[in-house]
């Protein structure tokens, strides 16, 4: 439901007291909402712009925009029912703002937040009909708040609007922009000289090197957190030196020089220490080839990480390089495991651990025991439930049914071990 844009200050007189304390009230409601109300808000908004659905740093700022959005007009409505709210320029939509720059996105993508709009006055339409049966009532209540409504997201567009083209002013100063303009010329495969390069982005691209893409998935970031990890990834490279870029307001690229064996001793106890914090690892590449191609393997694996709703908070490439082939498509995935694991797939996880364990352990029943850390004999009466429940027999389908508990391995929240 889309009004004409006004501004605040243009809005009509306050409604009647008695309006004034239904709005009261049902702002009351819209702040205590259930959690689905918020969540079928971002997944519609989402759905517009499938920007938001690859990104997991920007999913998450839009997630928490999406909020913010809600409780600011709320809240406002608790404390003055009726009257102009203020926009919502608050740390959540300029974090928004200055991501969806840094991705090189136009403020075309401001759109999503009439997804929202909609949305929102379909719940409180919701909430104004379970105030009261008076049409009257109902009448005036109404049209103060989506006119309330419509001013508030068109001033908030406004005011982001300006935030972006500052901010895209600023990007395009200074030795942050210049990186970032390098380091897109090297990604496209542009034919600059290496040397060159190098000596812009003050790193050595002869060599061995890492990327790593890391992020957060709290509401607020603190950049310390994001250099620490990045620290973190270089101690455990044995490098003493790294390229770190700001990829948005919660989240950056980084590459190290590395060598062949990388033991994330460091990066583990970084990720334990900043809760929230997640990262992606690239392949090992030599020279400008590998510089680009460890982060695009980076960033497939962030995207991975986004695409099945992985808790994970350090997954390498290498990890989830067959998971990520194999779930392109996630609504044929999902078809592809009920029909390989049947029951078993909504079964204990315990019967699925083990098979899985036992599968990669070359169907040695010993050996899986071990790496469980339990008796043999459990173990094999795990694999007799987990053989029970499978559609088939194991034998003749074991790659079908190993890929299958791949995928729902990393489907499941886990914990750094």
């Amino acid at each position: 439901m889309h009004h004409d844009s006004t501004s605040p200050s243009r809005s009509k007189a306050l409604p009647s007291k008695r309006v004034r304390e239904l709005i009261r009230q049902g702002a009351e409601l819209a702040l205590g909402a259930p959690p689905e109300w918020l969540e079928q808000a971002y997944a519609e908004t989402l759905a517009t712009n499938p920007i938001f659905a690859v990104d997991p740093a920007l999913a998450e700022s839009s997630r928490h925009n999406t909020r913010a959005m809600v409780f600011h007009w709320a809240a406002a409505n608790m404390r003055n029912p009726g009257a102009p709210v203020a926009p919502n320029l608050g740390p959540d939509a300029l974090d928004l703002a200055r991501d969806l720059v840094r991705r090189g996105v136009s403020d075309f993508a401001l759109r999503t937040f009439r997804v929202g709009q909609d949305l929102a006055f379909r719940r409180w339409m919701q909430i104004a009909f379970g105030l009261t049966a008076d049409h009257d009532e109902l009448r005036e209540m109404l049209d103060v708040t989506a006119r309330s409504i419509a001013e508030y997201v068109d001033a908030t567009i406004e005011g982001l609007s300006a935030r972006m083209k500052a901010e895209r002013d600023e990007l395009t100063r200074g030795t942050h922009a210049e990186r970032r303009e390098v380091i897109a010329l090297l990604i496209d495969g542009a034919p600059i000289p290496t040397r060159d390069a190098s000596w812009r982005l003050g790193y050595e691209l002869e060599g061995t090197h890492r990327a790593a893409v890391v992020w957060s998935a709290a509401a607020e970031t603190d950049l310390a957190d994001i250099e620490a990890v990045a620290v973190a990834i270089a101690r455990d490279a044995g490098a003493s030196r790294r390229l770190v870029v700001a990829a948005s307001a919660a989240s950056a690229w980084v590459w190290v020089p590395a060598r062949g064996d990388f033991e994330p001793l460091a990066l583990r106890a970084a990720l334990r220490a900043k809760p929230g914090m997640r990262v992606a690892l690239g392949s090992l590449g030599r020279g400008v080839d590998g510089f680009r191609r460890s982060h695009l393997d980076a960033l497939t694996a962030q995207r991975t990480v986004a695409r099945l709703g992985m808790r994970e908070p350090l997954v390498t490439y290498d990890m989830i390089r067959l998971v990520d082939l194999v779930t392109q498509d996630v609504d044929a995935a999902d078809t592809f495991i009920a029909h390989t694991l049947g029951k078993l797939a909504t079964a204990s996880a315990d019967l699925r651990v083990s098979l899985r364990a036992y599968l990669e352990e070359g169907c040695n029943a010993s050996l899986a025991a071990a790496r469980l850390g339990t008796h043999r004999n459990t173990l094999l009466r795990r694999l007799a439930r987990a053989e029970d429940l499978l559609p088939r027999p194991l034998d003749g389908h074991r790659t079908h049914v190993a890929v299958a508990l791949e995928i729902l391995a990393w489907r499941v929240a886990r914990t750094i071990p």
